[in-house]
């Protein structure tokens, strides 16, 4: 049936039998191209049956079902005309892993980070309501939603009389990993009191009764479902609370959605689904399985890695592991990233010492700053570069402002390849560095790492140690003391100098390999810091330079580059020609690394011949020949 589906009005006269047919069909096909593709795995398979209904029941694209985070939409991309192009999902250049408006029509925002739906649909439903339109407005989300503060700043903002707006709870008690904090206890506890669910199902049955005994047996029921929270705890912000329900029972699922679009006010529906529902494999290990790699269709396990070298997150969580062994000092904060930071051992072993505050992160950094603002206690904030774009005036005003010595381990700094224009960690040096006393760093490898770990609490202020989700040499080499603001000298020639930042100096070593092959000299630093600078090496360096060209992946706008421009600025060396190469003024999408590093031609052959041409070095070795 799938493939006869070009659009979701087409399944909206198919009976129960035939969309739980379609379930089926959808979920193998998830399996199949994430099998070969990877991608978000578990929460799709939970999802399935919930999108065929909403599809079934709504008129979409004019009833706007909008996705907090957006990563479980791929049985909606599969019912909105996509199906054909859905091998291509994650690749460069193919479908968007979230939902993306230029993708189609009824996908309405970009979404890659939880909390937003409340008040993206809200927008919406005053703009519908401003211009007298009547479609519904569906912000669908999840458990782990309810832990970001701008999910509950949406629900104080909720008219008690708005109209055609519907909320879809997709209640799988998960995020990536186990939901933490008291508003998962408060949606645990109605969904595991027997005598609530029990009340509820003969309240709902016994409608024979006598108008006064129905009366009492509603109050009866509600009065207990104020012992469980959850009901009182929507009915508090306005919202009418249907549920919890079977989220994979397609029959019930209809029934409730339809009887919901004749609903006066604002309500929620709370629906209950299995993470990896239809792969076993998935739905036994649903953390391993939300972001999966390439794996056997069949028994559900993946593939062999093709490289048995450390990532950086695992030189990071092991290293972290081992420091707080010596030391009971050290803390570890996350907001719900601790399997993908590589912090298990630590949490586990240490679970008074690794805490995941859940998807807020905002409170994670304020927290931070709160634990270590008296002295005894080394607070390490463990967050991803695209996440920390979200506490940005947590980490002024808490963290800086307050010269709290906060460590930021900031990890998928860089391109994040697959995920793409939502997850790229390409930002945060920008607006890390206007940030006053605070040192920002990137290891070029695992031993320059943990250096910089091993020292960063000494320094006594707030420290930035950014590193991307990619493989990594040096794990095992011996460490140095690394001094704060010092770079290294890769590799010496004259003329030309390649500053290549963190990982970046790979492809600068591999430029400078390549220009020597042309008999052009060049010198590789690695300046370590973006701040401070080691300015000291680069007047030395400036002495037998004339021309810089600087790598990075990252932002031209605020990164290396800018900072290495404003240096020859404010030093008058207006003599230096400099080419600056990283990630221009543009949203870049999903693909491999490679991809994207030959779309913004950062590929070493690429800037060997950028570099050729830019300071016309052909012709000044033509003519001293």
């Amino acid at each position: 049936m799938l493939a006869e589906i070009k659009c979701p009005k087409d399944i909206q006269t198919y009976s129960i039998e035939e969309l739980e047919e379609l379930a089926s069909e959808i979920r193998q096909r998830i399996i199949n191209v994430l099998s070969v593709n990877g991608g978000h795995l578990a929460s799709n398979l939970g999802i399935v049956e919930l999108t065929i209904a909403l599809h079934h029941v709504f008129d979409t694209p004019k009833d706007k079902f909008i996705f907090d985070v957006s990563h479980q939409t791929y049985a909606h991309k599969l019912l909105t005309g996509r199906n054909k192009d859905f091998e291509g999902i994650r690749k460069y250049r193919g479908l968007c892993g979230f939902s993306d408006p230029q993708e189609s029509i009824y996908d309405h925002f970009y979404a890659g980070h939880a909390g937003t739906a409340l008040s993206l649909g809200l927008g919406c439903a005053k703009n519908r309501d401003c211009f007298k339109r009547n479609e519904f407005v569906v912000p669908i989300i999840g458990d782990a939603t309810l832990t970001c503060g701008m999910a509950l700043e949406a629900l104080n903002n909720l008219p008690h009389d708005l109209k055609r707006f519907i909320v879809v709870l997709n209640d799988n008690a998960m995020s990536i990993s186990n939901n933490v904090g008291a508003i998962t206890n408060i949606l645990g506890r109605i969904i595991g009191s027997p005598l609530i669910n029990k009340l509820r199902a003969e309240n709902g049955e016994k409608n024979y009764l006598p108008h006064d005994d129905r009366c009492l047996q509603t109050k009866t029921v509600s009065a207990v479902e104020g012992l469980g929270n959850a009901s009182a705890f929507f009915k508090q912000y306005g919202l009418n609370y249907i549920g919890p329900i079977d989220g994979h029972d397609m029959k019930k699922l209809i029934q409730k959605l339809t009887a919901l679009k004749k609903e006066s006010g604002p309500c929620l529906i709370h629906v209950v689904t299995t993470k990896g529902k239809g792969m076993p494999e998935a739905m036994f290990n649903p953390t391993t399985h939300h972001g999966a790699k390439p794996f056997n269709p069949e028994s559900g396990k993946f593939l062999p890695n093709p490289t048995a070298k450390a990532t950086f997150p695992k030189v990071f969580g092991k290293h972290i592991f081992e420091m707080a062994q010596n030391d009971e000092n050290i803390i570890a904060v996350t907001p719900a990233m601790a399997h993908g930071s590589s912090l298990d051992a630590f949490k586990d072993t240490f679970p008074s010492r690794c805490i995941d505050v859940g998807i807020a992160e905002a409170h994670s950094v304020t927290y931070c700053g709160g634990m270590a603002k008296e002295s005894g206690l080394k607070v390490v904030a463990s967050i991803y570069a695209t996440f920390l774009q979200r506490a940005f005036d947590n980490l002024f005003h808490d963290v800086c402002l307050q010269q709290t010595p906060v460590v930021f381990a900031i990890d998928r700094a860089g391109l994040s390849a697959a995920d793409g224009s939502t997850h790229h960690g390409i930002y945060d040096i920008a607006f890390l560095k206007v940030m006053p006393n605070m040192v920002i760093c990137q290891p070029r490898d695992g031993r320059v790492l943990k250096e910089l770990m091993n020292v960063a609490f000494d320094w006594k202020k707030p420290t930035a140690i950014r590193y991307p989700n990619m493989i990594t040499e040096g794990d095992e080499i011996p460490v140095m003391k690394r001094g704060l603001g010092k770079g290294e000298v890769l590799v010496r020639g004259e003329g030309l100098l390649i500053i290549g930042l963190g990982h970046m100096n790979h492809e600068a070593m591999q430029v400078h390999h390549m220009l020597n092959e042309r008999g052009i000299e060049s010198t590789v630093f690695d300046p370590i810091f973006i701040k401070p600078l080691d300015e000291e090496k680069l007047h030395e360096l400036l002495n037998n330079h004339a021309m810089i060209v600087t790598l990075e992946e990252h932002s031209l706008q605020g990164g290396l580059g800018n900072t290495i421009n404003q240096f020859l600025m404010q030093n008058n060396r207006g003599d230096v020609q400099i080419l600056n190469k990283g990630i221009p003024d543009i949203y870049l999408q999903q693909g491999t690394r490679k991809d994207l590093l030959k779309e913004v031609g950062l590929l070493p052959d690429q800037i060997v011949e950028e570099i050729i041409e830019n300071f016309s070095l052909k012709s000044k070795q033509c003519a001293t020949q």
